[in-house]
């Protein structure tokens, strides 16, 4: 049966107060010099957003409670089985949603609301880790279509003889890279390979990086003579102009030794801006990320993330299974989870180390 009484506002957030933020940004949105300063004007659009989508889901979380509660009396006084199925399966609904808004609340972090960067990097292990970085690479592709959050392909470099060697995708969706980081790691296959005529078990490594795309109202200064740009054709598809022009750019920091890459646009200067704003986000990722581990040391915080640690195995054969190594969270339908279904592994990783 229902498990809450009701669904309180304080249980997930004041939300008179968010509802009072939220007109006062309206009223603002009304004034007639409002763009005068499109900085703030899209600053303050983007506040609102943010609140109208903690504000609009819970309404309507409220009110679909409050419509079950209503009908669950009426439904067991007729005695209709198949309404009750009909409410249960509502209430497993709204519940659904409303963990959904709790793992919400522990993304408070500067960067957590911003879309990312996702790359794969494919390790040791030729072919049969090219395949297995290739194979992730879709599970990110379908997880992020599961939220309704757009995907580009900004750069790939195609293995010798199949699979990737590496590729990153740019991720647009709302707190995209809070739940995004809990993939950040070394994650492990083991597999009969179907590269081997002997049909041995074969272990392949690949590694995630995420990096938080930053909005243009952040400012990250890059001197260009701490910039090394390199030049040359792109790979894959795109036709002629890809294969004939020196179109793609790869683009290193010095001083920190940070590289970047970018293909996917037709033109040179199109992949160095991509390039740029890919090396401001890692930049900006890494002056927040030192930061908080001065905080961390200061409060003698223990629990920390090593990220070039193996976090997660994938196991095909003999048995299927995919275990989580920091939180022991596991599932046996390894299908779903390469079709994308990694919410439940995200969500354990947010409750044990946020």
């Amino acid at each position: 049966m229902y498990k809450r009484d009701s669904l309180q506002c304080g249980g997930i957030f004041d939300l008179g107060l968010k509802e009072t933020q939220l007109e006062e940004l309206e009223v603002e949105m009304t004034l007639p010099a409002f763009w005068d300063d499109q900085t703030r004007a899209n600053q303050t659009i983007k506040k609102a957003n943010l609140l109208k989508s903690w504000i609009d889901p819970f309404k309507d979380l409220s009110r679909r409670s409050s419509d079950v509660k209503a009908l669950i009396g009426e439904a067991v006084e007729a005695q209709d089985l198949a309404f009750l199925a009909e409410l249960n399966a509502e209430i497993v609904a709204i519940e659904k949603e409303l963990e959904a808004l709790e793992m919400r609340k522990m993304l408070s972090g500067e960067m957590d609301s911003l879309n990312c960067f996702l790359s794969v990097n494919s390790g040791a292990g030729g072919t049969e880790a090219c395949d297995w970085a290739q194979m992730l690479l879709r599970m990110y592709e379908r997880w992020a279509a599961r939220h309704g959050w757009s995907v580009e392909v900004v750069d790939a470099v195609e293995g010798d003889v199949a699979g990737i060697k590496s590729a990153t995708l740019k991720i647009e969706g709302q707190f995209a890279y809070g739940y995004a980081k809990a993939e950040k790691g070394v994650h492990r296959l083991v597999r009969i390979s179907p590269f081997d005529s002997n049909a041995r078990r074969h272990t392949s490594f690949a590694a995630v990086d995420v990096t938080p795309e930053i909005s243009d109202d952040i400012e990250i200064a890059v001197r260009q003579e701490d910039i090394r740009v390199d030049t040359y054709r792109a790979s894959g598809a795109g036709g002629q102009h890809v294969n004939k022009t020196d179109s793609a750019v790869r683009m290193t920091h010095i001083p920190t030794g940070i590289v970047v890459s970018s293909q996917s646009q037709r033109s040179q200067i199109q992949n160095r801006e991509s390039c740029l704003k890919m090396l401001k986000s890692k930049l900006y990722e890494k002056e927040i990320l030192e930061r908080q581990k001065k905080i961390d040391e200061m409060s003698e915080e223990k629990k920390k993330i090593e990220w070039g640690s193996q976090i997660r195995s994938y196991t095909f054969q003999p048995y299927t299974l995919v275990k989580d190594v920091r939180t022991k969270f596991e599932s046996g339908n390894v299908q779903a989870v390469m079709d994308g279904e990694i919410d439940d592994f995200i969500h354990a990783y947010l409750k044990g180390f946020t």
